[in-house]
């Protein structure tokens, strides 16, 4: 489902619950039963689940702004990975 924005000359903005591709060009206002025309607007992704925003942002902000790397990662010992334990059953050489 998709949500639709219509516009009421006499209430302002109403939205409209309906599947996708079946949005009629016009809605009638539920407060007046006048005729409210369609508004083309931009979807609404920030509705999203908030990793999917946040994903959607930094791949935005990257776009612009990239994060630059100043100097080269301290050597050391990298993380060791956490240790599966079905890993464990396996024969060993």
């Amino acid at each position: 489902m998709a949500v639709y924005v219509y516009r009421c000359a006499e209430h302002g903005v109403l939205d409209v619950v309906a599947p996708i591709g079946t949005a009629p060009a016009t809605a009638s206002c539920p407060r007046c039963a006048g005729t409210a025309t369609r508004v083309f607007t931009a979807p609404r992704l920030s509705l999203g689940s908030a990793p999917a925003r946040a994903l959607l942002d930094r791949t935005e902000r990257s776009a612009d702004s990239p994060d630059v790397v100043t100097r080269p990662p301290s050597p050391g010992r990298a993380p060791a990975a956490p240790r599966n334990p079905a890993l464990a059953r396996l024969p060993r050489p």
